[in-house]
């Protein structure tokens, strides 16, 4: 139904900003949400925290004159309700409604396309290499990325295409011009935003071991190959190539200090194997991606920060409000990263979780193989990113 068509209710609920949501969250305020999606978009992606009661009545069960008692009896009536749907429409005719009925509710503005719009970044303060480093965090998918600030120069690792602006923005806040933007991997949750920004001036680098699988603009860009490094002032990103999760896999050790594994390896759990390589090749891939934690990244010093590309909403973050953490915790509470490389193999593909939605579709854009204009590119990133292997067969008990 098109949120145009829906009846005007007579009352106008009060709009929230997705980002005061947020706050409330991050604040351990107790929140309770009234889903009005359809139950199967609801099931796969929705808004959560420890403090947050979701519900799901699907926008339909309102539209009738008189609305079944039991439905009203699902909703809340003695707290603020906030009501989210996908685009706002719904959401904005329920809420209404609700309030017609004497319920204490609002609206969440734009619904779930405004949570997804939230980019956060935080300054990584165990970060102890050259300039300033800061990890941007996207709610809505768990997406993580990293930027580089020394002096005047500037650096983003794995960016997004929707905030292109944002990066070119905070750079210059910084003080800083933003000189390069590099892609860890052929990206199946996310459009990425390298090539944007290498048509707005920065020299966009992906990783060469990607290349064969397809990208179609490899020669418009930079290249990286294991060991190459890439100057931003003072600091030093290395790249160093770690596949298992893809054939091009590759990781940036920033300034010595924090190493940005992309999908290689996050902060409660690793690398899913089967999505380039498909169920045929997942275990080959399984394989290549033990090598690549226990020869490479493992043996990196014990204090070395770890930052992956995404992270799950189970994840605990540092004191500093980041997705980061040293090796040598990682290793005291991830089963994973102690265990022979069969018994590895064997329960990183023993329980996998779905892949990401519209993931052949994403892979193909970030190959260049076929085109999407902002909107649709936006639209086809929506949702979880499910790019970890199952976090209950790999985490400590």
């Amino acid at each position: 139904m098109n949120p145009d068509d829906f009846p005007t209710p007579d009352a106008d609920a009060d709009i929230v900003p997705p980002e005061s949501l947020k706050s409330r969250i991050d604040a351990g305020e107790e929140s309770t949400l009234l889903d009005v999606r359809m139950t199967s978009e609801y099931e796969e992606w929705k808004i959560a925290g420890e403090t947050v009661e979701s519900i799901n009545v699907p926008y339909f069960e309102f539209l009738d004159d008189e609305i079944d008692d039991d439905v009203l009896d699902r909703i809340p009536d003695d707290r603020e309700v906030t009501v989210v749907c996908a685009k706002g429409g719904a959401s904005e005719f329920v809420a209404g409604t609700l309030l017609d009925h004497g319920y204490d509710v609002n609206n969440l503005e734009d619904g779930m396309n405004g949570w997804a719009r939230i980019y956060e970044r935080t300054a990584v303060t165990n970060y102890d290499g050259p300039g300033t480093l800061y990890q941007y965090h996207r709610p809505s998918s768990g997406c993580l990325g990293y930027l580089l600030v020394d002096g005047d120069e500037a650096a983003v690792v794995d960016p997004l295409r929707a905030f292109t602006d944002r990066y070119l923005d905070d750079a210059e806040e910084l003080g800083a011009e933003l000189i390069y933007a590099l892609d860890t991997h052929v990206h199946a949750d996310h459009i990425s935003g390298v090539r944007a920004l290498n048509g707005e001036g920065v020299e966009g680098v992906v990783p060469e071991p990607a290349v064969d699988r397809g990208i179609t603009y490899a020669d418009e860009l930079t290249t990286a190959v294991d060991g190459d490094e890439f100057a931003v002032g003072d600091a030093t990103i290395e790249a160093m190539h770690t596949p298992g999760h893809t054939s091009g896999m590759t990781s940036y050790l920033l300034g010595g200090s924090l190493l940005a594994t992309g999908d290689g390896l996050f902060i409660e759990s690793v690398a899913r194997p089967d999505l380039e390589a498909g169920d045929e090749g997942a275990e080959d891939a399984a394989r290549m991606l033990y090598e690549s934690l226990q020869e490479r990244v493992l043996r990196l010093p014990d204090g070395t920060l770890i930052g992956g590309a995404h992270v799950s909403d189970s994840a605990v973050p540092a004191e500093d409000g980041t997705y980061t953490a040293p090796i040598v915790d990682l290793t005291d509470r991830m089963d994973a990263l102690s265990m022979d490389k069969d018994e590895f193999v064997e329960t990183v593909l023993a329980d996998m979780p779905p892949r990401p939605a519209n993931y052949e579709e994403i892979i193909a854009t970030n190959l260049g193989q076929r085109t999407a204009d902002d909107e649709e590119a936006f639209t086809l990133e929506l949702g979880p990113n499910n790019c970890a292997a199952s976090q209950e067969s790999l985490a400590d008990d």
